[in-house]
């Protein structure tokens, strides 16, 4: 397990979603957008998979995942590397699942003000109908990778 830096872990608390990436039984890549719903800096990150598609088969299957977040305004991103565990429903805490409810209640509320702001009147609100998580993904940071482009990387003179 490889602890994750203070400014990694805030730059993922900060992204409305992250890319997650498993292989499926034929070793292709399969990625899908999920929420996080913890991190911690001692290379823990906890996911919520509210579409339950492919990956909880994937990682059944191989626990190899990588979970990708890029910031393009300020162009800067991080790849956490590692293997992942399902946390059954009835052993999800229930602080991990208040968390939940405050991220979609926040992303709800960012949105109506972003509406309001732009004079924008939309009854759609997709955070409202994301379902209760029937289960999450435990990532085990093993390696990080900054996709940051090298020269942005250097302080300027």
């Amino acid at each position: 397990m490889r602890e994750i830096p203070e400014n990694i872990v805030n730059f993922f608390k900060e992204q409305g979603f992250v890319l997650v990436s498993t292989l499926d039984m034929e070793n292709t890549i399969h990625s899908s957008a999920k929420g996080i719903v913890g991190i911690s800096g001692k290379g823990r990150v906890c996911i919520v998979d509210i579409y339950m598609g492919k990956t909880r088969a994937n990682l059944n299957n191989n626990p190899v995942i990588t979970i990708t977040a890029v910031d393009e305004h300020k162009f800067i991103g991080y790849a956490l590397k590692g293997k992942a565990v399902i946390v059954n429903k009835e052993d999800i805490k229930a602080h991990v699942s208040k968390n939940w409810e405050k991220k979609v209640m926040d992303r709800i509320l960012k949105r109506v003000v972003t509406n309001v702001k732009k004079q924008k009147s939309s009854l759609i609100h997709p955070e409202a109908r994301f379902p209760n998580p029937e289960y999450l993904i435990e990532l085990t940071v093993d390696e990080i990778v900054d996709l940051t482009p090298e020269e942005l990387r250097k302080p300027h003179k």
